[in-house]
This record gives C-alpha cells, sequence and structure tokens, in this order.
C-alpha cells in the first residue's frame, strides 16, 4: 500500500467524524490508523484538500495533523505531503518500537523515562581530574579498579560475594539472563514491567510468566503461583518499578525471598534485580539477597542518578555466577573503559556530587507528590509513586496519547510494558484482556513547574471516551 493517495472523499467516507473540530479529526484519523483501515505508507490528503471537503479552515486540518505526528502515527515529508508512520527501523526490538517516542518536537514530552539533566551532577570537575592517558596495564587485569570496587562494596545492599561493573542495567541484566535461560524455560517477570526485559527473553527463547504487582511490588501469593511453573530466574525491580513507581519494602523482600525458600522444584531459581534507579529513590536499599545470598544477583545503575551516557552499573551476587559473567565479557568489551569507571568513582565521592544526587531525590520526590497530588484531586487514580515514572489508569490509551499529543504532551502507551498473560512466546505486544484498563506511563521526573496545568491536561486526556469506541 506504500505511496497509495488517500483522497478526502475516502477518507471522510471511512471516518465518523464526531464534528469538524482538530481534536475530532485527529481522533478519527487514529482510529483509522490503529485498526488499518489507513495503511503505513498511504499518502494523506493534503490539508487544503481535506478543509475543502470539510468545509473547515486549513488551521483546523493542520492542528489535527499536527497532533498525529506528534502521537507518532502520521509523517511529514515536505512537498510530497503527509503520510501514515511506517513500521520503526528493526534497530529496535518490538516492544522497544513500542516506547520509541518520535523526534517531532512537542512542548512538553514525559514519555522517555529518562532523568532530567538539569538535575545530574556536573561532569566537568570529575574530567577534570581523570588521566590525560587511556592506559591499562593487561587486557586480562580485573575489570573493576580496586578504588571503585571499594566504594561499591561499602555501599551494597548485601554482602555480595563478587561485585563487577558493565555498561548499564539493561547489559547486567542481558548477560545475567545469558547465563541462566536456555531456549523454552521460563522467567517470573513484573506485569506491567520493563519493555526491553521482555524482548530480551523472546531473543533468548525464553518464556515469561507474568506476576501482577501492588503499590510494594510483586505479590508474594502471585510469585508463589508462579513458580508451580518451575521458573529458572524471577526478573524484578526492587525501587521505583518501571513503569508503576512502586517500591519493595524490607518486609515485602524477606516475604517474597521466604516463597522462593520454601518453592519446590525451583533449587536452581536465580533472582535478577534491576535496582536502576536506587540513588535517587526516596525508600531505603532493598534486596532479596538478604535472605538468599547465594541466589541474587542485584544490579545497581547510575544512569538516572548520574547520566545515562555514563553507561555503568554494578553487578553482585555468587561468585561463581559472577565470574562466568565476566568471563564471557572477555570475549566481547573485555571491561568498561577505566576512564569511564574514574569518573564515576570522583562522582560517587566527591561532596559537591553527592550533594547534587541527593537534590535531585528531593527534587523527584516534591515532582511525584505535586503531580499525583493534582491528579488524584481531578478524580484520576494514580497510586503513590517513587522515582521518576507514574502508571496512570485512561479510558484509552490511543485516544489520550492522541489528545495529549493536540495540547503539546507526550506520554508513553501503556501496551508495551504488558506481558503476555498466556504464558507462552510472544511474537510481539501483548493484548490487553478487554475488561483490564488501560494505563499510560507519565515521565513525572520532566515536569519542573506547573504540576497543576500539567495535571489539567493529563486529567481531561485520561477520562476522555473517543467516538467509535478505539
Amino acid at each position: 500500500m506504500s505511496g497509495i493517495r488517500v483522497d478526502a472523499t475516502r477518507l471522510i467516507d471511512l471516518a465518523r467524524f464526531a464534528d469538524a473540530s482538530p481534536r475530532s479529526i485527529a481522533a478519527e484519523v487514529a482510529r483509522l490508523v490503529n485498526s488499518g483501515e489507513l495503511a503505513p505508507g498511504e499518502r494523506l490528503p493534503t490539508v487544503r484538500e481535506l478543509a475543502s471537503a470539510l468545509g473547515v479552515s486549513p488551521a483546523t486540518v493542520s492542528q489535527a495533523w499536527q497532533a498525529l505526528a506528534r502521537a507518532g502515527l502520521i509523517e511529514s515529508r515536505g512537498r510530497a505531503g503527509s503520510f501514515v508512520r511506517s513500521a520503526a527501523s528493526a534497530r529496535l526490538a518490538p516492544r522497544m518500537r513500542g516506547m520509541a517516542a518520535p523526534e517531532d518536537p512537542v512542548r512538553l514530552d514525559l514519555s522517555r523515562g529518562t532523568p532530567d539533566p538539569l538535575l545530574l551532577p556536573a561532569l566537568g570537575p570529575a574530567l577534570s581530574r581523570v588521566s590525560a592517558r587511556a592506559e591499562t596495564g593487561s587486557y586480562q587485569a580485573e575489570p573493576v579498579i580496586p578504588a571503585l570496587a571499594r566504594v561499591l562494596r561499602d555501599s551494597w545492599p548485601n554482602d555480595a560475594e563478587a561485585i563487577m561493573v558493565v555498561d548499564g542495567a539493561l547489559d547486567a541484566v542481558s548477560r545475567t539472563l545469558e547465563q541462566v535461560v536456555r531456549f523454552g524455560d521460563r522467567v517470573v517477570v513484573e506485569s506491567p514491567g520493563f519493555p526491553p526485559f521482555l524482548d530480551l527473553l523472546e531473543v533468548l527463547g525464553g518464556v515469561a510468566v507474568p506476576v501482577p504487582l501492588d503499590e510494594h511490588g510483586m505479590r508474594p501469593d502471585a510469585l508463589a503461583a508462579a513458580l508451580r511453573k518451575r521458573p529458572v530466574a524471577v526478573l524484578l525491580q526492587p525501587r521505583a518499578q518501571n513503569p508503576t513507581g512502586a517500591s519493595m519494602t524490607a518486609e515485602r523482600a524477606e516475604a517474597l525471598a521466604r516463597v522462593i525458600r520454601t518453592a519446590e522444584r525451583v533449587d536452581d531459581l536465580i533472582v535478577i534485580e534491576d535496582d536502576h534507579s536506587g540513588l535517587i529513590s526516596i525508600e531505603g536499599d532493598v534486596t532479596l539477597g538478604t535472605w538468599l545470598p547465594d541466589r541474587v544477583v542485584h544490579v545497581r545503575s547510575f544512569s538516572k542518578s548520574h547520566g545515562p551516557d555514563l553507561r555503568i552499573a554494578a553487578l553482585g551476587g555468587p561468585r561463581e555466577l559472577v565470574e562466568h559473567i565476566a568471563g564471557r565479557r572477555m570475549l566481547g568489551p573485555g571491561w568498561t573503559s577505566r576512564m569511564l569507571q574514574t569518573i564515576l568513582l570522583d562522582l560517587l565521592t566527591d561532596g559537591r556530587s553527592i550533594d547534587a544526587v541527593a537534590e535531585a531525590r528531593r527534587a523527584y520526590y516534591t515532582r511525584q507528590r505535586a503531580l499525583g497530588d493534582a491528579l488524584r484531586a481531578r478524580g484520576v487514580a494514580v497510586a503513590h509513586a517513587d522515582g521518576i515514572n507514574l502508571w496512570m489508569p485512561v479510558v484509552s490509551e490511543r485516544s489520550t496519547l492522541v489528545l495529549l499529543a493536540a495540547s503539546g504532551i507526550r506520554v508513553a502507551g501503556g501496551t508495551p510494558f504488558l506481558a503476555a498473560a498466556n504464558g507462552s512466546p510472544t511474537a510481539g505486544l501483548a493484548r490487553r484482556p478487554p475488561h483490564e484498563r488501560d494505563f499510560v506511563r507519565v515521565t513525572v521526573g520532566a515536569v519542573r513547574e506547573d504540576a497543576a496545568s500539567v495535571a489539567d491536561a493529563l486529567a481531561v486526556a485520561a477520562q476522555h471516551v473517543a467516538a467509535g469506541g478505539y
């Protein structure tokens, strides 16, 4: 269908416009794209053609087209016209494609799940103290510089047998899963959870066993039921869970550890914990490794607190497993740049950097509280959350994305965060049962000011019932 032109008459015949407002036009065209009635690559009528056919001003249609572009449904190719956006590049796995935001500018982008760059500690002083030479004594030397290893061990939430440094939290999770998961193995995951984890499992041929969450994370009763399927691993986020913002208490961690310790036929099970927001979380350190030290790999990332482009995370756990991970890594990147390790060491020990991270933690807490309270006051039942994200229930995911785009706000759709509920491998995004609510993820950490007006826009979009029922 690529390049086929949809004239104004056909579009009007396909559509069921409630009225000729920009919102109605955008919502109905979104429904057609979402249902497949408008295929990727099809060329839409020009602004003037559709405006003339509808009897409205070109500005009205232009506003609708801009909202659809911001929502990632259509794209402008200059004089060639506007087209239904084609599928994303294979550079991204299926759920990561679902998370990726268009590059079209918006007034307020709350979709990316990244920290506020204004709250990251300054890198200049740390960079100035790094040696001018990129030296390493041996390709086979210890992969972690000794001074950083000591700082990490002193701050680790339990007495891990071995700690190493890798290139970010996802690298740590990926390399651990590669050691423990074989084709057809089951892995317990959070649902909703972090989409790249589900993509990773599919690449490895693993089967996701989704477990629902409450305000303290993974539910012990649901985990007990999942363990009866004899998984080889449990993958969870102990603090500031992405996307819900739930954080475990020590009591919840102990309860989950007890469920695992008493479960039958899971003696080799490994727990992988992704503590991606640890240093900006308002909750204290927590790990199941306190009770299951020989079965837990704990990952601590410094991306949210010190900068995503540092690409550094620490991984700690049973010595044999950590050494296997380190050994496999020696056949690839070998080690994480010791220059970057030196920069991280400086950031973790410099007083000004420590103060900057503490200030960021306070700022994110304030932003979470302000927007969450404002949404609840407007009738949107969001849970109290930790970290930089918030999981917002909506009447319609697609309608919410389009309506917010029309007002210049972008959030992340909830579908990529869901694991398939049937316990089998999936070839794409999970489909939500019709009785379950839709959600979107809002990166609250990017709301620097005026939480009330942002809450107004979010609440209107969340509670909107679109014509056509999409």
